[in-house]
């Protein structure tokens, strides 16, 4: 018997005081902020359910216990997994947590691939996803209006700092106070260390004239929890950096760990899984959506779910696909699209450059535990005085120092005691850098229904037209020169450069395709993350974003989502909504 029996609901003519359609990190923040303010909410995942703890099968299984090592079969990840196998999370471990690439088609313009990363069950990515937690600062939020490239921002840092705050103390995030102008201080747990190495790299980039900085990336893995989440069953972090697999102690954060137990503390949520929606319902009259449409993933039953309030929380290109399919009459494009602006400018990060060096020196240095998370160079070029000649806006580095173990000689030629003791001793310290650029937002990146194409649920598949512009690859080639630039001044060698990287959407950070604005003409939704022209439909995940930012955006969402729920709560009590 699963502990969700209780909450699950199948066929309901029941009108809930708000629907939330997702179960990641904002549907999940999404719920428990309605339910905490006294909604009944109902929540919609396409996906099967996932019980904490009680379905990770592979949480604190050692290696050579696992299937292949942890390893995919070439045959598998080949095959239905083509896609998402590319993801950095996936594995033999990990897999029950990816979709299925044959299960779940998508099409894109000829010559031009896109990685759509799915993660559909209850908890959705905010299983597989990296904790990176980082506020953004006023630079992003005016750096549209600053530049021209896309629309205004319809909000300030400002008004979303109050929201990070209350986000950082719930979720727990480990960091330190950094003092950075373009990436403001968290609310923060005591940080992960850094090694030998890695302080003595910062050292030289802080006696340098360069105008990086190096810091301990901020992750949301708890190092001292407070008494309020060791209250709901979390713990501090084992560092046994096997996040993605899944955590029973709870100690990072996710919607099984935090967000869902906090809203079934409620007694007010309903859980409605393996519900596909199809579209909204529209009420013309009223200019209201009156609820959900769903298809059953396994029976392919219709049905439907009615409610006071939607809050859009399926992933940026979920949400739009929603979107574009709720059409009527009076919206033959799809929902709330009077700008036209729906499906378009859709953006990711882009992992350009990957540099690895030799660090000579450090053997009498070694370190303790698989710490889960890395250094983190944030963004120079954060305001177009600051911009680079060949490239607007800027990208950040992340990367760690490591030391070779027997697997760097594994071709290495040997044989008998001595190359077995040769084994036994630690190599090399090296040193490896990754750049993470932003994309601008472009019209021509964008999203739609394909006119024949459906999935085994009879809804449109989604075409996708989106690659990388000549900004993103002249950003990609400087992140490339600005590594072997650092290695060099560190007195490393061996090293090695590579620029290319991978399509749009491996990021896994999709952004936009129903951005927020002051203006109806030229947007979607609200600086509330309320459509203009539908009072009581919300989205809160990546889709409303108008610009990518060049630092993780998942805090954001999650502030965002708070930000919208106290606003929706508040129009509500008042009676405008």
């Amino acid at each position: 018997m699963s502990l969700l029996d209780d909450v699950l609901v199948d066929q309901s003519d029941e009108v809930f005081d708000a629907i939330v359609i997702g179960s990641g990190i904002t549907g999940g923040y999404a719920a428990k902020e309605l339910t905490e303010r006294g909604l009944k909410t109902l929540m919609l995942e396409r996906g099967p359910l996932v019980e904490h703890g009680k379905d990770y099968r592979y949480d604190n299984v050692p290696p050579w216990e696992q299937p292949q090592r942890g390893k995919v079969a070439k045959a598998v990840a080949d095959g239905d997994y083509a896609i998402q196998s590319q993801s950095y999370a996936f594995n033999e471990t990990t897999r029950a947590f990816f979709g299925n690439d044959r299960e779940l088609p998508y099409s894109t313009e000829p010559g031009k691939e896109f990685h759509w990363i799915r993660s559909n069950q209850l908890g959705g990515r905010s299983l597989i996803w990296a904790r990176q937690c980082y506020r953004w600062s006023d630079y992003e939020f005016s750096a549209n209006a600053a530049d021209g490239h896309g629309v205004d921002w319809p909000l300030r840092y400002r008004d979303l700092a109050p929201w990070y705050a209350k986000v950082e103390r719930f979720v727990g995030i480990s960091g330190a106070a950094d003092g950075l102008a373009q990436l403001p201080d968290s609310i923060c747990q005591p940080a992960f260390g850094m090694m030998a190495p890695e302080r003595a790299f910062g050292d030289m980039v802080a006696r340098s004239d360069t105008p990086w900085d190096v810091i301990i990336a901020r992750v949301a893995n708890l190092t001292q929890p407070t008494q309020a989440q060791t209250a709901s069953g979390r713990v501090r972090c084992q560092a046994r950096d096997a996040c993605a697999s899944g955590c029973g102690l709870g100690a990072y954060f996710s919607t099984q760990s935090a967000t869902l137990p906090a809203a079934l503390a409620t007694g007010k949520l309903r859980i409605a899984a393996n519900s596909v929606v199809h579209s909204l319902i529209y009420d013309a009259s009223r200019k209201r959506v009156r609820g959900v449409r769903v298809i059953d993933r396994l029976s392919l039953r219709t049905r439907e779910y009615f409610g006071k309030m939607v809050f859009l929380c399926a992933s940026t290109l979920g949400s739009t696909q929603i979107l574009l399919n709720s059409t009527s009459r009076t919206m033959p494009d799809g929902l709330a699209n009077r700008s036209h602006t729906l499906g378009h400018y859709l953006m990711d990060h882009r992992y350009a450059a990957y540099a690895n060096a030799r660090v000579p020196g450090f053997e009498d240095n070694y370190y303790s535990g698989r710490r889960p998370t890395g250094l983190l160079m944030p963004n120079i070029h954060y305001e177009p005085k600051r911009y680079a000649e060949t490239f607007d806006r800027g990208y950040c580095l992340a990367g760690n120092a490591y030391r070779e173990d027997w697997r760097s000689q594994m071709k290495s030629a040997g044989f008998g005691p001595s190359f077995k003791a040769r084994l036994s001793r630690p190599g090399d310290w090296r040193f490896q850098l990754f750049s993470q650029g932003e994309m601008l937002p472009r019209y021509d990146n964008s999203v739609s229904l394909h006119p024949t194409l459906k999935d085994a649920w009879g809804i449109a598949q989604l075409h996708i037209d989106c690659e990388w512009s000549q900004n993103e690859q002249a950003m990609g080639e400087a992140a490339g020169e600005t590594c072997r630039t650092l290695f060099e001044a560190a007195g490393y060698d061996d090293i090695k450069v590579y620029v290319g990287g991978k399509p749009p959407g491996n990021g896994n950070h999709e952004m936009g395709t129903a951005r927020m604005g002051r203006d109806p003409k030229t947007s979607v939704f609200n600086g509330h993350n309320q459509a203009h022209d539908i009072g009581n439909l919300f989205c809160t995940d990546g889709a409303t974003m108008c610009s990518s930012g060049s630092q993780n955006p998942s805090l954001t969402f999650m502030a965002m989502t708070v930000r919208a729920v106290d606003f929706a709560v508040n129009e509500r009590r008042n009676k405008r909504l």
